[in-house]
């Protein structure tokens, strides 16, 4: 089957750039806020310290189970449409949020946390749809740029975890909790601006691509998935124990909402440049530099629970995931067309975000029955596997360009 390339207008896609960039800074700031209260949130109302990280993990779970739905809902009716079913979303989860702390249900921080969830999985979309009305060209910078937005939402989220936890004291954390619905309310006004153009609908009985195995059959596929699932969980199994480990070593809330700050100003800072970077020296060596960061970020992490410790640490797995995620998603957005990506985009995030599931899950887990260390060490088999693929690609392509080449 062949399909028309579509017209890319470099002009819309850099304005729609622009207010995915502040809708990422300004819609953002709530994962910073449900990171960082979550676990104390969760440990605070749960009767077992163990199950203390379950509304982060809830959120993340609810994201995967809604990846797919989200990614075809967009598909059918548009970008748009789908951020602001998102945005709505994260206002509710805000609301019930604030609710559970007032009377002490641990059960609906849980509900709260699934809408949340919601809408985390509409807020993955906004580095796909960043490059959307995008030249080739002009793709790893877009998608970067708009997650650059995310180093405005490392200000914001942690300071309204500041300055906002106490408002409706002597309930603790409730007041950040209420001032996201006013995020969801003021993001949802910037959404309003993008211009991305409606899908077409397929006549009935049209395909839409090429069938998903043989887009897997790619071995760029394959890679780019991995390892943007990797890079994304191993990032998630470190941050979501961070704070209630430094708060077991003696430190306070506002320690660890420092250490957010400066661990997610690190994840979207570099995205200023990681496009250029990518089209300067290709995905390979971009993805390999971001899982090199992660095990920087393992070893700093075992050498002592100091707080430079953590700060350092927690800044190199932000450059981590940076490179290795940017990297992967870019090298994703070459290996299938227009009419494909609803279901590959689709199936990406179910996948990226089954793993950080797991790994969510087993970060508490891990540091409440093991400790601090071994939320570290299990970063490194994941690790292995991905530098494999990484080297398995380079050898595909190699050999794809010259059958000759020695393996």
């Amino acid at each position: 089957m062949t399909t028309a390339s579509p017209k890319f207008d470099d002009r819309r896609a850099k304005r729609n750039v622009a207010v995915l960039f502040f809708a990422q800074a300004i819609l953002g700031a709530q994962l910073p806020v449900n990171m960082i209260l979550g676990g104390l949130a969760g440990a605070l109302l749960a009767d077992n310290r163990a199950l203390a990280t379950l509304p982060i993990s809830i959120m993340v779970l609810t994201s995967m189970l809604t990846a797919l739905p989200a990614s075809h809902f967009m598909g059918r009716f548009g970008r748009k449409a789908g951020f602001l079913l998102g945005t709505a979303a994260g206002a509710v989860g805000g609301a019930l949020g604030a609710r559970a702390l007032a009377i002490g249900s641990f059960e609906l921080l849980l509900l709260g946390a699934a809408f949340t969830g919601i809408y985390q999985s509409t807020q993955g979309f906004f580095r796909f749809a960043a490059a959307d009305t995008a030249s080739p060209a002009f793709k790893p910078k877009a998608i970067s740029w708009v997650l650059a937005g995310g180093l405005l939402s490392a200000l914001i989220g942690p300071e309204i975890v500041r300055t906002m936890s106490d408002y409706f004291s002597p309930i603790p954390y409730a007041g950040a909790y209420a001032t996201v619905i006013f995020v969801n309310l003021i993001g949802a006004v910037v959404v309003l601006l993008l211009d991305i153009p409606t899908p077409p609908r397929r006549a009935k009985g049209a395909g839409s691509g090429r069938p998903m195995l043989d887009i897997l059959r790619q071995p760029r596929t394959v890679v780019a998935i991995l390892c943007a699932m990797i890079s994304y969980a191993m990032m998630t199994l470190v941050m979501t124990s961070t704070p209630l480990a430094m708060v077991g070593h003696g430190f306070t809330s506002n320690h660890a909402a420092d250490v957010v700050r400066w661990h997610v100003l690190a994840m979207f800072a570099p995205s200023f440049f990681t496009g250029s970077v990518i089209a300067r020296f290709g995905h390979v060596p971009v993805i390999a530099i971001g899982l090199v960061m992660l095990g920087v970020c393992s070893a700093i992490a075992r050498s002592g629970v100091e707080i430079h410790s953590f700060y350092l640490a927690l800044i190199a797995l932000g450059l981590g995931w940076n490179f290795g995620f940017i990297g992967g998603t870019s090298l994703l957005a070459t290996t299938h067309t227009l009419e494909e990506q609803a279901k590959i985009q689709g199936l990406n995030d179910f996948l990226v975000l089954g793993l950080v599931t797991v790994a969510s899950f087993g970060s508490g887990a891990l540091l409440t029955l093991y400790g601090w260390e071994m939320v570290q060490l299990a970063m490194a088999p994941a690790l292995m596997v991905a530098g494999g693929a990484l080297f398995w690609l380079t050898l595909a392509e190699r050999r794809a360009t010259d059958p000759n080449a020695a393996i």
